[in-house]
């Protein structure tokens, strides 16, 4: 009794042993880029009145360092407030935010 035990211990420890089945790991070489689009430098007084607007009442202590424009019309903000935070703000050219 004491064989019978004994085998069928030992047989399913070969089994479970010679289970262990290795998954293929797929490689994935591709490169995704996005393109959110070429933002030129502006004059800060070149701003729609719509978007230096949406400025002053959301961030009344902000001054703005420097601006940029794509094609579709989309403004790229760097702001600095008055203690010193910088930050960059992205707004349409009706003032509207824009989460990028």
């Amino acid at each position: 009794m004491k064989n019978l035990a004994l085998a069928t211990v030992l047989s399913f420890v070969g089994i479970t042993a010679f289970a262990n089945v290795e998954t293929p790991q797929l490689e994935n070489n591709s490169a995704i880029e996005i393109v959110v689009g070429d933002f030129e430098e502006i004059n800060v007084s070149d701003l729609p009145s719509a978007v230096s607007s949406a400025v002053e009442t959301n961030y009344p202590s902000a001054t703005i360092d420097k601006a940029y424009k794509n094609d579709q019309d989309q403004y790229k903000l760097e702001l600095t407030l008055e203690d010193g935070t910088t930050g960059t703000v992205y707004a349409d050219a009706e003032g509207n935010w824009i989460d990028m």
